[in-house]
């Protein structure tokens, strides 16, 4: 499993998740640092990344889409530093890496974790 940290989140996070065993790379070290959701998205799903970030949109562009991938895992916290989640976000990664590396949304909340498989399937059209 290959996370890239979204620009969003500390170049720290990548770095801890690094000593965690977690191979992750903070987005600035693979483009710039403005590049569009998309574009980020694009690199992740050609070269087997998951996206790591505080940023809605890219499962909202996985929901619209119907995408199986790439995997992105959102943390949902007012405080977003690494230190008060690293355990437990290193944990979440390591417990579902199967459905990540298939495609999957995963949430983490400071109360919960929820994980969606990729693709979404949207409610069947009524005739």
């Amino acid at each position: 499993m290959k996370i890239i940290v979204d620009v969003n989140l500390a170049v720290r996070w990548a770095n801890m998740l690094l000593e965690r065993g977690i191979e992750a790379t903070h987005w600035t070290a693979i483009g710039a640092a403005n590049a569009q959701d998309i574009e980020i998205m694009s690199y992740a799903r050609q070269n087997d990344y998951s996206i790591f970030t505080n940023d809605l949109d890219f499962s909202a562009i996985l929901v619209a889409t119907r995408a199986s991938g790439p995997s992105v895992i959102q943390i949902r916290a007012e405080d977003i530093r690494p230190e008060p989640h690293l355990d437990r976000v290193a944990d979440i990664l390591v417990k579902f890496s199967t459905s990540i590396e298939q495609g999957a949304i995963i949430t983490i909340d400071p109360n919960k974790t929820r994980l969606h498989i990729l693709p979404f399937a949207l409610p069947e059209e009524s005739v």
